[in-house]
Formats: C-alpha cells, sequence, structure tokens
C-alpha cells in the first residue's frame, strides 16, 4: 500500500469520530457508511448561508453554482441548518433517482465548505421537485459536542422540536420559488438508513 493510501485511510477513520475540513479533494470518496458504521456527510453549504455551493465532480473543487453565468444566490431565507451529501452515494435514475448524490441537512452549528463529519439521522423529509423524488437526510452531529438539539431519533424529533421540522419543511417548501416544491412526506431514522443503504456505491456496509 502507498503512503497516499494510508495516509487517506487514516484520515478517514479519523473524520468518522471527528468533523474534518477540507476545501477541496478526496472527501467526496469517503464511505457513506464505515466498517464501524458511522455514517458520513460532505458540507457544501454552512448553515445561514444564502450562496448555493456545490461539489463539482469533475474537477474535484466546492463551487458556487452558476445560473446565466451569475452565482447562484438562494432568493429567500438562508440555509437553517448546514446542506451537503452523503460521500460514495448516488441516486441512479434509473430506480427513480436524480443521478446525484443524496442530500443531507445537519442540524449542527456552521460548518465550513469541505468538512467531512459523521451524523446521526434523525429522519427523512420527501419532496417533489419538477416531477421527480427529492430525498433529503436530516441528521444531527455524532459528536455530542456539536449537537445543538438532542433528539434520539424521529418521534423525538416530532414531539420535541416540531416547530424546528415545520421550518426546515417550510423552507424547502419555498427557497425555489412558491409552488416550485412540493411536499411528499417524512420518514423516521430507519428510512433514512435504508435510503443511504439503497443509494450507496462502492464497498458496502456487511449486514
Amino acid at each position: 500500500m502507498s503512503n497516499n493510501s494510508s495516509l487517506f485511510i487514516l484520515i478517514t477513520i479519523l473524520c468518522t469520530t471527528f468533523s474534518c475540513q477540507s476545501g477541496e479533494g478526496d472527501v467526496y470518496r469517503a464511505p457513506a457508511i464505515t466498517k464501524t458504521g458511522a455514517i458520513n456527510a460532505v458540507i457544501e453549504i454552512p448553515a445561514g448561508t444564502n450562496q448555493k455551493i456545490e461539489f463539482n465532480a469533475e474537477n474535484k473543487r466546492f463551487e458556487t453554482d452558476q445560473v446565466n453565468g451569475k452565482d447562484r444566490i438562494i432568493d429567500f431565507l438562508p440555509y437553517p441548518a448546514n446542506y451537503g451529501f452523503i460521500p460514495s452515494t448516488r441516486m441512479d435514475q434509473a430506480r427513480g433517482g436524480d443521478g446525484d448524490a443524496l442530500d443531507v441537512l445537519v442540524i449542527a452549528p456552521a460548518q465550513p465548505t469541505g468538512t467531512l463529519m459523521a451524523i446521526r439521522p434523525i429522519g427523512v423529509l420527501n419532496l417533489m421537485d419538477g416531477g421527480e423524488i427529492d430525498t433529503k437526510i436530516i441528521a444531527i452531529p455524532a459528536d455530542t459536542s456539536l449537537q445543538i438539539i438532542q433528539v434520539d431519533g424521529f418521534e423525538d424529533f416530532l414531539i420535541k422540536y416540531n416547530a424546528g421540522m415545520r421550518i426546515i419543511e417550510t423552507w424547502f417548501l419555498n427557497y425555489k420559488g412558491l409552488g416550485q416544491t412540493k411536499l411528499k412526506g417524512w420518514e423516521n431514522e430507519q428510512n433514512a438508513l435504508m435510503e443511504i443503504k439503497k443509494w450507496q456505491v462502492g464497498e458496502k456496509v456487511e449486514e
């Protein structure tokens, strides 16, 4: 094994325990689910940001999305939490996906673009966008020092933080403009894990 490969494996192991920041590079190659059962997320857009930042899979860089040659700025309230994707996932269009990695919203203090962090899913928000199902994994950090809400799962989230749940729902139903996105429904943390496993690519976790 080369020195570079050994270094990448070490970084990946550390990042499943602690949040790691990397402005560019190999974060997209981290496993969706590690052998220890940790789930990874890559942050593209920090909480409180209106700039639509996306990971460019071609040049392996984080860039501001462009619309008609201009930076895409969300014409609504800023992102209510950290937005990004589950690495090593792809929602295959042949199976009803949109061709992109699985989206995730991590409820935590603002994290820099490029942060790789271990998360704990607490639910799924299913939307309809342009006639396609748009799935959003809702999660909190695995690191308790970064947790700003204390929930065991979806039921806890629904009961203790119902207002926050509705804020997230309302935000996604309006950030693209009135009527552009429609609510399909919420699902629990077990369904969130099923979605991650469904769209996982590369090495799979042994059942």
